[in-house]
């Protein structure tokens, strides 16, 4: 997983080409961190195709709200910079991360 900040998240997200996908979390977010050990075994497993980064919105909230990341957590994923899908909060299980994950590894 690559760590992300407000200087690195241009070029690693929004001018890259391919598939990435960015976890947002903060350190006040139970559910996130919970997740956190889930979402880095998927990374190792389908990290081949799709870049994993991770941003930790407590340092960026401006930047996530540009996202319009307004809940924790939530995953997107981003197809030559632009979001083609999102998981939020309640919906935030293990389970339809890698679903939305195999959906888009090919």
């Amino acid at each position: 997983m690559l760590e992300l900040d407000k200087k690195t998240f241009d070029d690693e997200v929004l001018n890259a080409q391919g598939y990435v996908f960015v976890d947002f979390w903060s350190e006040g977010c139970e559910p996130c961190k919970a997740l956190m050990p889930d979402v880095h075994k998927l990374a190792e497993k389908y990290g081949d195709k799709i870049k994993f980064c991770s941003l930790d919105t407590t340092k960026a909230r401006r930047l996530a709200i540009k996202q319009k990341v307004l809940g924790l957590p939530t995953m997107l994923m981003y197809k030559d910079g632009e979001i083609v899908a999102e998981i939020t909060k309640d919906d935030a299980t293990i389970e339809n991360i890698e679903a939305m994950i195999v959906q888009h590894y090919n």
